[in-house]
């Protein structure tokens, strides 16, 4: 059955005007003075809460994970560039499939896979290495207008586990499928795939050595860095990201994920990973978990978290944020505000979520110092966030 054309979205300009990418400093939120200032909470209390969505008329928006973020201070114009690029790359692949009247199913798959294909992101060709310094990738996707979900874990071979993900809900009458059973069911059905070495980047090898020095009791960093929150940065890793051969920052290395809403108004999201730095094999996180990492629902939201994902899956972190619209009646911004600000930090970790409401509303809080995300509106502006003033944590 053919969709109906995106025709509310953005209408086919004769001059095939450019999208033009911009950065916004403070998204707007409850919890402000007049003046647009953070008003500060009393010691010891929560934030205030917030009530309004960072934006409004969204349509897509990706995020390339929580953590420390990018120090604009020491971050050169070729990284900055590189980053707002790979972002706002991302968003102008669901946005072909968007202007054609395609699904957001298909969206969000265009968008994540277009992260997964850039190195400077954990996830596909950027994933980490494992504690035995191999590579095991997640991945998830739901639609929203029936509840239908795919996911595939600890992936060794498939160059796009979204893709796999897609072919699970799509092909089979499961949710989720694991190492070499995901990775056979993908390639039986005409996915691509890579040898081990193809996800190999010099700056997730010298995390890896760093993590472990620091395992040993060494300086080059935290112990088990979180692949969704970033850890200290040895010299070895601050060489290679500053190299020719690759702009990936050691700080910034976050699961992606996409939320979209279609001319139909149907909801979809999409999370992949390539998990932790040092992770034991086998590990799995929160991405390729339906109600923890993804979730979408036509009446309420479509999410992709990113953070500590023990604490995701402890806390049904996206699948609560829907419950919250739809028994408690709240907003998006409100519900994942709660989820991620109030709520999950209690449990021990810290994150973000891209949250996506069905009239367009959107909100991106997070915990963590920052969060690499943006968004499209109906009207073609792309909106890129990858510095910590730009998005500020708890907000």
């Amino acid at each position: 059955m053919r969709r109906r054309p995106l025709t509310w979205l953005i209408p086919v300009l004769a001059t095939a005007a450019a999208v033009t990418v911009t950065a916004v400093v403070v998204p707007d939120g409850a919890g402000r003075d007049p003046d647009g200032r953070t008003a500060p909470a009393a010691h010891g209390e929560r934030p205030a809460g917030k009530g309004r969505p960072d934006a409004r008329d969204v349509v897509l928006a990706v995020h390339g994970g929580a953590g420390t973020a990018l120090d604009r201070d020491k971050t050169t114009p070729e990284r900055e560039k590189a980053y707002r690029d790979g972002l706002a790359d991302a968003m102008k692949a669901g946005r072909k499939i968007l202007d054609k009247g395609g699904s957001s199913v298909d969206a969000v798959q265009a968008a994540v896979q277009k992260l997964e294909d850039n190195p400077l992101f954990n996830a596909g060709k950027g994933a980490v290495f494992t504690a035995d310094a191999g590579h095991e990738l997640d991945a998830s996707i739901m639609r929203g207008s029936d509840l239908r979900a795919g996911a595939v874990a600890g992936v060794k071979s498939l160059r796009n586990p979204i893709a796999g993900a897609r072919a699970v809900m799509d092909k089979s009458p499961h949710v989720l499928l694991s190492g070499e059973g995901a990775d056979d069911f993908g390639a039986r059905n005409g996915l691509k795939t890579v040898t081990q070495d193809y996800y190999w980047t010099q700056a997730r090898w010298d995390a890896l050595m760093a993590a472990k020095e620091a395992a040993r009791g060494g300086k080059g960093g935290k112990a088990g860095g979180d692949g969704k929150g970033g850890s200290d940065v040895s010299d070895g890793e601050k060489a290679a990201v500053d190299s020719p051969a690759s702009v990936a920052d050691a700080q910034s290395k976050g699961t992606v994920g996409a939320v979209a809403v279609d001319g139909d108004r149907d909801l979809a999201a999409a999370t992949s990973t390539g998990g932790m730095t040092n992770k034991l094999p086998g590990r799995i996180g929160d991405s390729p978990l339906i109600g923890s990492g993804t979730y979408a629902k036509n009446s309420t939201v479509a999410a992709s978290a990113t953070g500590a994902g023990e604490v995701f899956i402890r806390g049904a972190a996206t699948s609560t944020i829907s419950n919250l619209m739809e028994f408690k009646g709240a907003g998006v911004a409100t519900a994942a505000y709660e989820v991620i600000v109030e709520r999950l930090p209690g449990l021990g970790g810290d994150g973000g979520v891209i949250a996506l409401a069905p009239n367009g509303e959107f909100d991106a809080p997070h915990s963590s110092p920052g969060m690499l995300h943006g968004y499209l509106t109906k009207d073609g502006k792309i909106v890129t966030k990858i510095f910590p003033d730009e998005t500020p944590p708890n907000s």
